[in-house]
């Protein structure tokens, strides 16, 4: 059971998702605009929220901003519009969105969605990682041993490297496809990058490997990555990845 709040200036819509939901065995707050959804959030933190772009007093994507700016976009946030076009629902997705269904809502779609957002793993805040300094061969010692690793509270930029190296190794390469120029993109990967920069380049990587590891098929790459292929669309839109380059030849 889940507390899931839904934001809706239409009554019908509100009170259909209301029933589905509950019929679900999950709790339902309804908020017909975007105070009413400021308060619901501000008084407790919900599961999920289901979010209408189009509203009177401020659209869902300009609420959507404001949680993100303010650090309150904590949950799960599924937008629906009738009228919406790609690019609002790609905005949306960068924002934070996790996904974005088109009225009328299909039944299965609608639950599919919900199920998928429940069950991510929440992205928890962390306080501010302390300063690397940067331990050289020489400080290290010649012994190799480990223990001298464990004694430090400081990481090397070269042991990120290595680590990244080694999960290259591990997960992307296949003993069929070794594919070398994915490797070499996850090796080049930057630490120093921001955060929201980092993940759009890394989710870059992911769905070019995809999309090279099953020749191009859209349907398979949604099948390996569970997104809607609607969704799955948007989101290569998003990163700037053709996937038309990466289709076999003759299929």
């Amino acid at each position: 059971m889940a507390n899931i709040l839904v934001v809706d200036d239409e009554m019908g819509i509100r009170e259909l998702l209301s029933e589905i939901l509950g019929d679900e065995g999950h709790v339902v707050q309804l908020a017909e605009n975007a105070q009413q959804a400021r308060e619901a959030r501000a008084a407790s933190r919900p599961d999920l929220v289901l979010l209408d772009i189009w509203m009177p007093d401020t659209d869902g994507v300009t609420l959507l901003k404001e949680w993100q700016r303010d650090g309150m976009l904590t949950m799960p946030v599924i937008m629906m519009s009738g009228h919406a076009t790609i690019d609002t629902a790609v905005e949306a997705t960068r924002i934070g969105a996790l996904n974005f269904l088109e009225k009328p809502i299909a039944l299965q779609k609608l639950l599919k969605a919900v199920q998928q957002g429940l069950t991510r793993t929440p992205e928890v805040a962390r306080p501010a990682a302390p300063a690397l300094r940067v331990i050289t061969g020489d400080s290290l010692g010649n012994s190799g041993n480990s223990n001298s690793l464990s004694n430090s509270n400081s990481l090397t930029s070269s042991s990120f490297a290595s680590s990244a190296s080694n999960f290259d190794q591990r997960n992307f390469t296949t003993a069929q496809s070794p594919l070398p120029a994915v490797n070499n993109q996850f090796a080049n990967l930057s630490f120093d990058l921001p955060l929201r920069e980092a993940r759009d380049a890394f989710e870059r990587i992911y769905f070019e490997y995809h999309l090279n590891r099953e020749g191009g098929s859209m349907t398979r790459v949604a099948e390996k990555t569970g997104l809607e292929r609607t969704h799955l669309y948007r989101k290569l839109k998003q990163l700037g990845v053709e996937s038309v380059k990466y289709a076999k030849r003759g299929e």
